[in-house]
Parts: structure tokens; C-alpha cells; sequence
């Protein structure tokens, strides 16, 4: 079967290489039509037993990266189609050409803007009652993503993610913080994070988180924090932590060591000092817009599996006792 890469200049369409397995489409100028303004999609047309995963890309220096956890994502039997926001409206459109897959089709949006509320716009391509929200920068292997839909599947109406943080309360400076609490948990990151596609529309078109987007654009931050507000709002619960088969490689954790460099340094999180104050901050004016605190607790974390946790030494190393072979 063959696709083509089409380029959408001012809503002129042209077709420049075909290919073999995979769309890539590469699209600029205004967004298509407002979604706002027409019927949200039945949910049970949606595809129940898959996910459209929605990545935000930026940076021209992570594309090699871009370019592998693309093709892993898109090799997860539970994922139907793979999104690329590409943010950055000045990158040429021929270094975006080489985004491609053998397995789920993936797909370039070149976003008018680097607005980050664009991250959860309500793309018309998606078939899915899922979307997977995702950066750039991090790496899950095809388990641990098939996993996370399996967990949102039996909670549809919840956020799910291996990355959290949560909210507190500052007593002696009276004021919210952003923070991470060992027992709990409320906000699941954009790092990874499974929810309905139908919180893209509340969040889109809702006009009472109208005034909180805007402090996303003013803030160029906080809109996984606003899109928790929004979940939470809506069913009064907290998120689910899962836990990975393998871990997420998290290429843009500033605590990384050696190589990398260029990968961390271009993440809102690697500006240190500041990111957590910055980050309650969004969640104080969050608050003070609504009017109330609507972000829930989650506990504890769901697992794919159950081993034993007792440490035997083998080749002196300290190994889980049931990952070594007694001879």
C-alpha cells in the first residue's frame, strides 16, 4: 500500500513523494476548522481497542530522537496512529520528512504556533477514544505503553501516567506548591499520560477554563497542570500511577549524566531553580481563577506484575532473588 507526504500550504495540496507503509502529512498556516463549533464525535464510533498518541516536537536537535520514539510507539499493538504536533513553525519541511514507521502510520501537524494548549487540540484525525499525550524526550518500550492502555481501558474516565506530581498547600507562605509527595499523588505529567479524547474537547472548547489557557500562553507552562484541573473537575477523582515493564527512558531528565546534553537542555524542566516555584505558581492562579481546588489525590500505583522484592547476590551484584536461576 502507498501514502504520500502532502504539504498543506495556505490550503493548497501538494503531493511530493510517495511512500510505502506510512502517511506523513506535513501541514502549516490556520488550524482546521473549529472544532468548537461542530459536534463532538459519538464515543461509541470511536475505536475502543487502541490509541491515537499525540507527540509535541520542538526542537530540530532532538529529530533522531523524535525519529526512534515515534517508531516505538507506533510498534505498540495498542496504539492505532501516531501524531507529531511539530511546534516550531520556522523548521523547513524537509527536515521533518524522515519521520516515518513500518508499523501504526504516523503523522507530522506542523501547529501555527508553539502555543503549548495546542498540545491537547482536538485533532479531527483521531478515530480513538484514547489519546496518549507525549514528549519528545521520553522513551517508554512497547509493553509498558500497552500496559498504561490496558489500566486506562478499565478507567476510562481517569488520567493515567507513569510520571506524577502533586499539590500542596504552604502554610507559612500561604500559598500553593507544586511538589512530589512519596505516598501521594495528583497531577500526571505530559511525559506519558493516557486519557479520554474527550477531555481534549473540554479543554478545548470549555469555556470556563478560557481565562486558565490563557495564563498557559502567558506562562509558556503548566498545561498538563491545567489539563489535571480540568480531569479532576469534571469527575471529582484523582489519577492512576502505573508502573512500567522496563522503565521510560527519560532523555530530558536534567539529572541525567553524559551524553545528552542537547536533549536536556531544550526541556521547560531543565531550567533549575525557579521550575517548581514557577509550577505552583500555575497552580495558585489555577485555583484563584476557578474558585475552588478541584485536583483529587491518586494512591499507590498499579503494577503488571507481582515479583519478590528479596535481594540475592549473584556475580557480585544484588539481584532480585526470582530474576536468578539456582543451579
Amino acid at each position: 500500500m502507498n501514502y504520500s507526504i502532502i504539504l498543506l500550504f495556505s490550503f493548497h495540496v501538494i503531493t511530493i513523494l510517495s511512500m510505502s507503509f506510512f502517511v506523513i502529512s506535513l501541514r502549516t498556516g490556520l488550524l482546521p476548522s473549529d472544532p468548537c463549533t461542530h459536534q463532538q464525535p459519538d464515543p461509541q464510533k470511536l475505536r475502543p481497542d487502541q490509541m491515537t498518541v499525540l507527540i509535541n516536537g520542538y526542537s530540530v536537535h532532538r529529530l533522531p530522537l523524535l525519529h526512534s520514539i515515534a517508531a516505538t510507539y507506533a510498534a505498540a499493538s495498542s496504539v492505532s496512529a501516531v501524531i507529531i504536533l511539530w511546534s516550531n513553525p520556522t523548521t523547513p519541511p524537509y527536515l521533518l520528512t524522515n519521520l516515518t514507521s513500518s508499523a501504526a502510520p504516523i503523522t507530522v501537524l506542523r501547529q501555527p504556533s508553539s502555543s503549548l494548549n495546542l498540545r491537547f487540540y482536538p485533532q479531527q484525525t483521531i478515530t480513538t477514544r484514547a489519546v496518549l499525550i507525549a514528549d519528545d524526550d521520553v522513551q517508554p518500550d512497547p509493553d509498558s505503553i500497552n500496559f498504561a492502555f490496558n489500566v486506562w481501558r478499565s478507567n476510562p474516565d481517569r488520567v493515567i501516567g507513569p510520571f506524577v506530581r502533586s499539590h500542596g498547600y504552604d502554610l507559612t507562605n500561604k500559598s500553593w506548591m507544586y511538589t512530589m509527595d512519596h505516598d501521594k499523588y495528583s497531577i500526571v505529567l505530559t511525559k506519558l499520560m493516557v486519557l479520554s479524547s474527550n477531555y481534549l474537547y473540554k479543554y478545548t472548547c470549555n469555556a470556563q477554563y478560557t481565562q486558565l489557557k490563557l495564563e498557559v500562553e502567558k506562562r509558556n507552562n503548566c498545561e498538563d497542570i491545567l489539563m489535571n484541573f480540568v480531569v479532576a473537575n469534571e469527575v471529582n477523582k484523582g489519577p492512576i500511577l502505573v508502573g512500567t515493564k522496563r522503565g521510560v527512558r527519560d532523555w530530558g531528565d536534567a539529572r541525567n549524566e553524559g551524553e545528552g546534553r542537547e536533549e536536556r537542555e531544550v526541556g521547560l524542566s531543565s531550567r533549575k531553580g525557579e521550575h517548581r516555584k514557577r509550577r505552583g505558581e500555575c497552580i495558585g492562579e489555577f485555583h484563584r481563577l476557578m474558585g475552588k481546588m478541584p485536583l483529587r489525590y491518586g494512591y499507590g500505583k498499579v503494577m503488571d506484575d507481582i515479583g519478590e522484592q528479596g535481594l540475592c547476590e549473584k556475580g557480585g551484584k544484588l539481584v532480585f532473588c526470582d530474576r536468578q536461576s539456582f543451579k
